[in-house]
């Protein structure tokens, strides 16, 4: 089956065309693939990059068998950006669009304990834990610290509980389909973005009178 994967919910974008076989998913063959880092580009060239990789394999819009899309946690932006781009490749070509955790594709060739962060800007960062590439906890948001993590915690090796840590990774579409192979042929559910940001402001309680 010939799967597009793409993912929008880190700096860095990633595109690809995968040769998959939904029972043997880490196996796939990435046919093509398109990426850049660049926060705040994603909308300009991730419809370009899509049509790339199908013109490169040769593989036609209608021989597509599933859309998979990293859902986050992320920007409310970059996962717009991407989410409605998958959604729109699924309704017009009546094929699955199947949402993923974007830091389950990141975590999922671990080995051991890893720990795994992205930023999340305002001094925090997004993170799951995961045991031999199965999430165990997360996704959440944070600050570094809560990790044991100070200063430059993209240098990090390790944390404060002794797991491995992968910072600033990004999903590839290879890792996005071996995560949402499990999901190719199940009734598709909607996508929801994984905003995970805690509100700036708070609302008031309601103060009687």
């Amino acid at each position: 089956m010939f799967v597009l994967a793409l993912d929008t919910a880190t700096p860095s974008l990633t595109v690809g065309v995968v040769d998959l076989d939904p029972h043997a998913p880490h196996a796939a063959t990435v046919l093509a693939q398109r990426g850049q880092t660049n926060s705040r580009g994603h909308a300009e060239v991730l419809t370009p990059f899509i049509l790339e990789c199908l013109a490169e394999t040769g593989v036609a819009r209608a021989d597509l068998g599933a859309v998979i899309v990293g859902c986050g946690p992320g920007p409310f932006t970059g996962l717009r950006v991407g989410m409605a781009t998958a959604a729109a490749f699924g309704d017009a070509l009546g094929i699955e669009v199947h949402g993923v955790c974007s830091l389950d594709a990141i975590g999922v060739g671990g080995d051991g304990d890893v720990l795994v962060l992205t930023d999340a800007r305002r001094r925090e960062v997004y993170w799951a834990r995961y045991a031999d590439g199965v999430r165990t906890a997360g996704p959440g948001v944070c600050a570094p610290a809560e990790f044991g993590l100070d200063g430059d915690w993209r240098a990090a090796t390790v944390d404060g509980g002794g797991a491995r840590v992968l910072a600033e990774g990004a999903p590839t579409p290879a890792t996005l389909a071996a995560v949402g192979a499990p999901l190719i042929g199940t009734p598709p559910r909607p996508l929801v973005p994984l905003y995970l940001r805690r509100p700036d402001a708070v609302e008031m309680a309601f103060r009687g009178a």
